[in-house]
């Protein structure tokens, strides 16, 4: 009787769940988001990134409270001018945001949730300071020194990935420890008034939302400001796909040495294959690729945000699309993140730039082995990871499988009697 009465799902709305309701799987998300990613590179010529943009929010702060940021070096190399919504890099961050809520309204997906532990905003804090710290020394996060910046074939990348992969494990012990664990809080269950109501009205909101963003977009286009409507309306997407896939270099790594989950891992590593070959095409068209001191900077800053992330619970992106789907404690998070660059960036000229990054070169694989040859050894590294995160995958299930008891027979025992 029941099947009678079941409504049968029609192509445009299985499409509509599939796309706007249900979590993407994230080999799907990571690729979207590197074709992206290449994209952005060849038509707005720099790399998707937003702790730089960040660290210019951290030195509008200083220049409220009376800094002179125009004779401080970082701030000259990131270029700090105008207000955020002047700059490119502003236009994507602010896009991104905007469509991981949208993506979280469309799937109803939006709720304020505040930690039942409190001390989850102090390690969200503390973590997002170091990492915010990390990221600016290694002049990159997951995005610019790693997703985006492997792609750029700057050696910088390489040992930012390497760094920051170690600083997760021990991010992992850390946070494994019963200080940073807390005691368990069992609280009553709430009766929830409503909810099918109050999340019905959540798509109609982010469709609302969807079409200002749309429309603002269209406005500054018209007004002469095309490159910002671009950058804007990547940010959007950007927001919208790794909310939808949940993707968080955090949990790839994290999750890898915990338990052997290597899902993440194996998509960001594929993600960023089918990028490099995207931002190759336009390297080899002329746009420049972005370089950086490949030393101690990088090395120490990799280890820095490796260890921040895992205790403040989320990368660069994955804070991001947690915040705007309602997590308070990544809010704080985020908060954290600006401190930490605004730190570094105040500390770069007491010494951190002369005896860390000053003394190594800035190290351009296809300089050094031509474009083939960088996208052949990008390839290697990228495969020795894939590699790497696959053993990690089999041995935790080897392991797994010694631990557990010897499975018996039920079908035999039932049959028996």
């Amino acid at each position: 009787m029941t099947e009678m009465f079941q409504v049968k799902e029609t192509g445009w709305s299985r499409f509509y769940r599939r796309a706007f309701r249900d979590h993407w799987h994230p080999m799907t998300a990571v690729l979207v988001l590197g074709v992206l990613s290449a994209l952005y590179f060849g038509l707005l010529q720099t790399v998707w990134a937003v702790t730089g943009e960040f660290t210019r929010w951290g030195g509008h702060i200083l220049q409220l409270l009376g800094y002179d940021t125009a004779n401080m070096s970082y701030f000259k190399i990131i270029k700090l001018k105008g207000l955020p919504w002047d700059r490119v890099d502003g236009w994507v961050v602010f896009g991104m945001f905007g469509g991981a809520l949208i993506a979280a309204l469309l799937a109803g997906n939006f709720k304020l949730r505040v930690p039942v532990q409190r001390r989850r905003l102090v390690q969200g804090l503390l973590g997002g300071i170091i990492a915010g710290f990390g990221t600016r020394l290694a002049m990159g996060c997951n995005l610019a020194a790693m997703f985006t910046g492997i792609p750029q074939f700057t050696l910088h990348a390489w040992l930012f990935t390497l760094a920051t992969i170690a600083g997760t494990y021990f991010g992992l012990k850390v946070s494994l420890m019963p200080f940073f664990l807390g005691k368990p809080v069992i609280l009553p269950g709430r009766r929830v008034v409503a909810a099918e109501t109050v999340k019905s009205r959540q798509p109609v909101i982010g469709w609302f939302l969807a079409a200002v963003a749309l429309g603002w977009a269209v406005l500054a286009w018209q007004a002469g400001n095309g490159k910002l409507a671009l950058a804007g309306l990547f940010g959007l997407a950007f927001g919208a796909v790794i909310e939808r896939g949940q993707v968080c270099f955090t949990s790839a790594f994290r999750d890898l040495w915990l338990v052997g989950r290597a899902t993440v891992t194996k998509a960001i590593v594929v993600g960023m294959a089918v990028q490099s070959l995207g931002t190759l095409y336009f390297i080899m068209q002329g746009v420049p690729a972005k370089v950086m001191w490949a030393g101690a900077g990088a090395v120490i800053g990799g280890l820095l945000f490796g260890f921040g992330i895992v205790i403040a619970g989320g990368c660069e992106t994955g804070w991001m699309y947690r915040a705007m789907e309602g997590q308070v404690n990544f809010w704080v998070v985020g908060l954290g993140n600006i401190i930490g660059a605004t730190i570094l960036a105040v500390a770069w000229d007491k010494g951190l730039y002369t005896f860390l990054v000053a003394p190594y070169p800035k190290v351009d694989l296809i300089k050094i082995l031509g474009p083939w040859g960088a996208l052949a050894a990008t390839f290697v590294f990228l495969g020795l990871i894939y590699t790497w995160a696959r053993w990690r995958e089999k041995r935790h299930k080897y392991a797994l499988e010694l631990r557990l008891p010897v499975e018996v027979n039920t079908t035999a025992v039932s049959d028996n009697q």
